[in-house]
């Protein structure tokens, strides 16, 4: 399929989030039986696409159940009140970018790691409020397992009462209300830290929305899933 010059990458990309992926160049897709679809592509991969999952469906409460982790249990999401578009499932690549990237798409509201054969997986995220919001390429340059959060001195400057959790305080203990939850990568350009992360979230009901101060979150589950994934040092591109 040849896209006209009036469609965007960025118009395309919303037509995917929209069950028209399977319309992409080079792929046909196939029936795989309920909730699944097999994408087939002309160099003879194939990868398995969930669809959404309805209420109820058994394979979505073990995406986002309760388990433990690091010595703390996570709760479990009720992901019936999330809408099914941001459940964590593999797609056909939008993005074109190199396997290992990272792709945050700010106004979709999804998060892509890029894979071989021409595949991603995409998770829901919630972005940062207008006006906090950064774009452009950088590198996940340093990843921790529940981070301490250390609010930015301009942050503390506007909401005194992070104070005691200032930098020359020592920062908030991991925990699962640290607002960085169980997981954080570190954004960085040109060497220098962007103050920008992506990180989970206790904060279900914040996906899909534009909430948070600055960086991208992503459910807890989620974001555990995507720090078992991602290379060391991955490119990331944050479209705006």
């Amino acid at each position: 399929m040849i896209l006209n010059d009036s469609l965007s990458r960025r118009g395309f990309l919303s037509l995917l989030g929209v069950g028209a992926a399977s319309t992409l160049a080079g792929c046909a897709s196939t029936s795989a039986g309920p909730g699944d679809t097999i994408i087939s592509y002309r160099d003879g991969g194939t990868v398995m696409q969930p669809t959404a999952m309805p209420v109820g469906d058994p394979a979505a409460a073990q995406m986002y159940g309760s388990f433990e982790d690091g010595g703390f249990v996570i709760p479990a999401i009720p992901y019936e009140r999330i809408n099914p578009r941001y459940y964590r499932q593999r797609v056909v690549d939008p993005t074109g970018e190199r396997p290992g990237t990272v792709v945050v798409d700010t106004p979709s509201r999804f998060l892509y790691l890029v894979e071989p054969g021409g595949s991603a997986m995409r998770y829901g995220v919630g972005i940062g409020r207008q006006g906090f919001a950064w774009s452009g390429d950088g590198v996940i340059q340093w990843r921790q397992k529940w981070p301490k959060w250390t609010p930015p001195d301009e942050m503390v400057a506007r909401q005194p009462e992070l104070t005691k959790y200032s930098a020359k305080n020592g920062g908030m203990q991991p925990g699962l209300t640290n607002p960085l939850g169980a997981r954080a990568l570190y954004i960085f350009r040109n060497g220098q830290d962007t103050l920008y992360r992506l990180h989970g979230s206790p904060e279900w009901n914040s996906i899909g929305k534009a909430v948070s101060s600055g960086c991208v979150r992503l459910m807890n589950q989620d974001i555990i899933d995507l720090y078992d994934r991602v290379p060391e040092k991955a490119r990331i591109v944050v479209w705006q």
